[in-house]
């Protein structure tokens, strides 16, 4: 089996750093040049738009990003960093908010380092995250572990949760709407909603093969059991007709 050897890498560890602290941006470009030829900085970012756009013109191995970018979540932002750029996310806080952590590690992130870590951890977390490893501790390694393994086991328990997450918007007010008054027709469904018998129709075959139901009584015991039904006003007639 080969062995990477860190100490020798073939190319250089291409580094992006997201901080709004400017001071922050400038140790730890100084940090990782200093690694050089191991590693090298390719972008630096104070904002979350700048840092969207640098990946447009780079590809790093990794990005550091502080989780909180003046106001702005770089929790939130980094499924969408993960979609456009093959780079591995390291988040650097001076939180020690676990939550926040683990939040960052839930949406993609490969690691959290706390920016009260000495540079010798800072490099080796983004030696080791580069390498394709989870840079956490054992603690956060098992609260993450914990909260995955609820949600599987309350999908597992609720296996109709998925199903009726895939309903669009449209179609869970038609299946209210048909939840609420068993004896409306479609004529009356249709009309309350704003939208022709057709499309309706088409609506219900499609929730239909969603739910695995196959008929208008099927589906209207399955909004009572499931709470599908909500007490909403009908759309206005401006409302689409899709």
């Amino acid at each position: 089996m080969a062995i990477l050897n860190l100490d020798h890498p073939t190319a250089a560890i291409k580094v992006m750093l997201i901080d709004d602290h400017r001071s922050v941006l400038w140790g730890l470009e100084k940090l990782i040049e200093g690694e050089h030829p191991r590693m090298e900085v390719v972008g630096t970012a104070t904002t979350l738009a700048e840092a969207m756009r640098l990946l447009e013109k780079t590809s790093p191995d990794v990005i550091v990003m502080d989780i909180d970018l003046n106001g702005e979540s770089g929790i939130s932002a980094i499924p969408k960093i993960i979609a456009q750029s093959k780079a591995k996310v390291l988040t650097l806080t001076g939180s020690r908010d676990h939550s926040l952590h683990d939040a960052a590690v839930l949406n993609g992130a490969k690691g959290v380092v706390e920016k009260g870590e000495d540079a010798t951890t800072i490099l080796k977390a983004i030696e080791k995250v580069a390498a394709g490893e989870i840079w956490l501790d054992r603690a956060a390694t098992s609260r993450i572990f914990l909260e995955l393994s609820q949600k599987r086991a309350a999908v597992a328990l609720d296996p109709e949760q998925n199903k009726i997450a895939s309903l669009t918007p449209r179609e869970r007010q038609i299946v209210s709407a048909i939840g609420s008054d068993a004896a409306a027709n479609s004529r009356i469904i249709s009309e309350r909603l704003y939208i022709s018998e057709h499309t309706l129709r088409n609506h219900l075959t499609s929730i239909y093969e969603k739910l695995d139901l196959s008929s208008r009584l099927e589906l209207f015991a399955y909004a009572s059991k499931h709470n599908l039904i909500k007490a909403e006003p009908s759309p206005g007639r401006n409302a689409s007709k899709a």
